[in-house]
């Protein structure tokens, strides 16, 4: 049975992963056609294509690798200097920009003069290419949002879970008490595990959080509200000045470093909680937050996944998962010993991950990624408007094509990127529970 889940959860992951880069080429394809651009091709994966159908002027189809997508608009790059499409040539760079130039106007028909991408005005191109990333960040908002509000998130809560028996600064990394501890203040109070916090000092609590900073602004007596076995009471505190780890923006412990706060001595009892829409907004700009740092250490992640692939080193847990890793995490999450409900609400989050994770990737400045478009469609609208300013000649379309070299490199320092982490998640893989 645990075998079958597993295989389930792959699936139903690599179906997510075909929606969404259908969603993103989605966004591509409305707008260029609500432009007025020309698109013969519409295609989700590479290689061997499994299945396709014309409707209108564009095939629509599957191929049989899905690690990706496109479509095919007709004219993305200008022509040539001389105004031709493609000349001869025996430099190797100048070849590329020549192919990439060629392969644009390969299915050019009558017609077609006024509907090549590059004679859109290039706001119309920047929302064309940002388009697709648009909609995997929408479809990663609206899943966030959704499970925060709708399933909600495992975090502490109000409840209690355990009660030190006595004062220990979080500084001194021991559990034990020894003679001369003074009892925590929650065990002198009688608070029990099972009660659940209400109100502190007569005003209610609405989350950990909130009691969390109210004990650590508090030293002295306090009322503690419980509920307890159905019953509602009222336990009398003395919070004590103890040194306690110190917090990040996210309510985090930051290791390492402590501070002198209000001390109550009981440790939360971990739960399922909803979020409301301001809540869920704070979350979802925290995960974003997060997402964009991963995207700025990646470089700094590789020794790791070098040494993990190749090597013994054990793999970072936090570092970069690629579509096998998290497939196989998919797969995990539907034989986790959980609620059905919670087995769902992973893998959206999981999902909602990946969706941001390629709207992140894909709105690099660099070529031949969207954000590499949006670049050069915004570079030509300032030399134009630049150019019009100071009554000059205009400039014409920016070629991008002239970028194509570069953008080699780049895209081989991807296809190395992507084996390597393909590697990494075969033989060292991340895994969900550690």
């Amino acid at each position: 049975m645990t075998t079958l889940m597993f295989v389930l959860g792959i699936a139903v992951f690599v179906f997510g992963l075909l929606f969404s880069i259908a969603w993103h080429e989605l966004g591509h394809l409305s707008t260029a056609k609500m432009f007025g651009i020309r698109v013969p091709q519409y295609m989700v994966g590479f290689g061997p294509t499994l299945w396709s159908r014309r409707r209108g002027e564009t095939e629509y189809g599957i191929k049989a690798i899905p690690l990706g997508g496109y479509i095919r608009m007709i004219g993305m790059f200008p022509p040539g200097d001389d105004g031709r499409v493609r000349q001869r040539s025996t430099s190797p760079f100048r070849g590329m920009i020549e192919d990439a130039r060629a392969a644009a106007y390969e299915e050019l028909q009558p017609g077609d003069e006024k509907r090549l991408f590059y004679t859109r005005k290039p706001w119309k191109r920047i929302i064309v290419m940002f388009a697709g990333p648009a909609m995997n960040l929408i479809l990663a908002v609206v899943i966030f949002l959704g499970v925060l509000m709708s399933f909600g998130i495992n975090m502490p809560t109000t409840t209690v879970a355990t009660v030190s028996e006595c004062v220990v600064a979080q500084d001194e990394q021991r559990d034990e008490c020894r003679a001369g501890d003074r009892p925590a203040p929650a065990n002198e109070a009688g608070l029990l595990p099972g009660d659940t916090i209400t109100a502190f000092d007569g005003e209610p609590v609405e989350g950990w959080s909130a009691l969390q900073a109210r004990i650590r602004d508090t030293v002295g007596p306090a009322t503690i509200t419980v509920e307890r076995d159905g019953e509602v009471l009222d336990l009398r505190a003395t919070l004590i000045p103890n040194q306690v780890a110190a917090l990040d923006g996210n309510g985090g412990a930051v290791e390492g470093e402590y501070v002198t706060a209000g001390f109550m001595g009981f440790t939360p009892a971990p739960g399922i909680v909803k979020q409301d829409f301001p809540e869920a907004v704070t979350y979802m700009g925290d995960i974003m937050v997060t997402g964009v740092n991963a995207l700025i250490a990646l470089p700094s992640k590789v020794p790791n996944l070098w040494d993990a692939a190749w090597g013994t080193a054990e793999r970072d847990q936090d570092g970069p998962m690629g579509v096998v890793g998290a497939a196989r995490v998919g797969g995990e999450v539907f034989t986790l010993d959980i609620p059905a409900g919670q087995q769902v609400a992973i893998f959206l989050f999981l999902l909602a991950g990946f969706n941001l994770s390629l709207f992140l990737f894909n709105m690099l400045p660099l070529l031949p990624l969207d954000g590499g478009h949006i670049a050069g469609a915004a570079w030509e609208s300032a030399r134009r408007n630049s150019a019009k300013v100071l009554r000059r000649p205009d400039p014409g379309p920016f070629d991008v094509a002239k970028l194509m070299p570069m953008a080699y490199v780049v895209a081989g320092l991807f296809i190395c990127f992507t084996l390597l982490v393909l590697v990494a998640d075969i033989v060292s893989p991340v895994r969900l529970a550690g």
